[in-house]
C-alpha cells in the first residue's frame, strides 16, 4: 500500500509548484525546488500571509441557523449526567433539528450498550445497518488490540456513581434527543445531509473532539459531572454542569447549570431552551464560553487505528 502523498489527498494537486505560482496554497515540504529549510519556512510564511490578508478582510453575515453543525459529547460523566445535562441537550438538538441545523452525537464505546434503543431510530435500514456496522468494527478494533475494556466506566465515572457502561451508555444517548438518525460517518468523514448524525468517534474527550471537528462542527457541547478543562481551539466549546454544586465549585469554567433540573427549579425543557438559546448566542459572538475566555485549549488528537511502520 502506497503511504500517503499529498496528490493523494488533495485532487488536482499533482502539478501545483510548490513555489512561484501566486494563487498556490499549498507548500510541499519536501519539494526539490526549495534550496535550504529557511527557503521553505519563507515561502510557507509567504503563502500564510497571503491568505491572511483575505481572512482578515471578513466579516461577520448574518446565516441562517440551519448552516449550524453542533457536536455533542459527554467527559467526566456522573449519575446525574443521564439525569440532567444529557436530557437537556437532547432537547436542544431536537430544537437544533427542527431549525434545519445539523447535530452530530459520537463515542462509540459509551453507545454501543444502548445501540438497540438506537437503531429503531434509524431514518431507513441502511443507516441502521451503518450503525451496526460501526460497532462492529470498533469491537473488532479493540480484539485485535486485546484491549481490556474494563476501563470504561472509569474511575471517576465510577465515583460519580455510575456503576456500569450500561448505565453510561443509556445517559450517553440521552444527548441525541428524539429526532431520527438521518446519516451514520466515520471518523474524520463530513456529513452530507442535515439533521442529526452519528460520528463513530473513540469516547476519548480529546479524540473525540479532535474527529468532530475533522467531521466539520461549528460548535461543541461538552456535558461534565466531575469537571474538566477540556477546550478546543478550533471551535467554541459550551460547557454544561450536571449538578449546581460542579456548577457553583466552577463557577467560572461551567457556561450552563442543568443541575437546577435535579433541583427542581427547572425542567429538562427550560434547560434545553437555555442551551439552544446559548449555542446561537456563542455562534453569532455575541457570548464568549469560558473555555474561550481563559484559553483553554487541548491539543489535537487524531485517531489513528491503521498499525504503524
Amino acid at each position: 500500500m502506497r503511504k500517503l502523498q499529498p496528490e493523494r489527498l488533495l485532487e488536482g494537486t499533482e502539478d501545483v509548484p510548490a513555489i512561484a505560482v501566486e494563487s498556490a496554497s499549498i507548500v510541499r515540504l519536501q519539494d526539490e525546488q526549495h534550496v535550504g529549510f529557511k527557503s521553505m519556512v519563507d515561502d510557507i510564511l509567504r503563502v500564510a500571509e497571503r491568505h491572511l490578508t483575505k481572512l482578515n478582510q471578513r466579516q461577520r453575515e448574518t446565516c441562517p441557523a440551519s448552516e449550524l453543525v453542533v457536536g455533542m459529547q459527554c467527559g467526566g460523566s456522573d449519575a446525574f449526567s443521564g439525569v440532567t445535562a444529557n436530557p437537556a441537550v437532547g432537547y436542544a438538538s431536537d430544537l437544533l433539528v427542527r431549525c434545519g441545523a445539523t447535530v452530530m452525537f459520537s463515542e462509540v464505546t459509551e453507545v454501543r450498550d444502548a445501540i438497540h434503543l438506537l437503531t429503531p431510530r434509524a431514518i431507513n435500514e441502511a443507516v441502521g445497518k451503518r450503525l451496526l456496522d460501526e460497532m462492529a468494527w470498533y469491537d473488532n478494533y479493540l480484539d485485535m488490540g486485546k484491549t481490556d475494556r474494563s476501563a470504561n466506566p472509569s474511575p471517576g465515572n465510577k465515583k460519580g456513581g455510575l456503576a456500569n457502561v450500561v448505565e453510561k451508555a443509556l445517559g450517553s444517548i440521552a444527548k441525541s434527543g428524539k429526532s431520527a438518525i438521518v446519516e451514520v460517518l466515520s471518523p474524520g468523514q463530513r456529513p452530507t445531509k442535515r439533521g442529526l448524525i452519528y460520528a463513530a468517534t473513540p469516547a476519548s474527550d480529546f479524540v473525540c473532539g479532535t474527529q468532530q471537528v475533522a467531521s466539520g462542527i461549528t460548535v461543541q457541547v461538552f456535558t461534565t459531572g466531575r469537571g474538566t478543562p477540556y477546550g478546543l481551539m478550533a471551535v467554541p466549546v459550551i460547557k454544561m454542569a450536571t449538578r449546581t454544586e460542579l456548577a457553583n465549585r466552577w463557577y467560572d469554567l461551567m457556561d450552563i447549570n442543568a443541575g437546577t433540573i435535579a433541583t427542581g427549579e427547572e425542567t429538562i425543557e427550560d434547560v434545553g431552551w437555555k442551551l439552544f438559546h446559548f449555542i446561537l448566542d456563542v455562534a453569532s459572538g455575541r457570548k464568549k464560553t469560558f473555555s474561550d475566555q481563559w484559553g483553554l485549549h487541548n491539543q489535537l488528537a487524531v485517531f489513528n487505528p491503521a498499525p504503524v511502520t
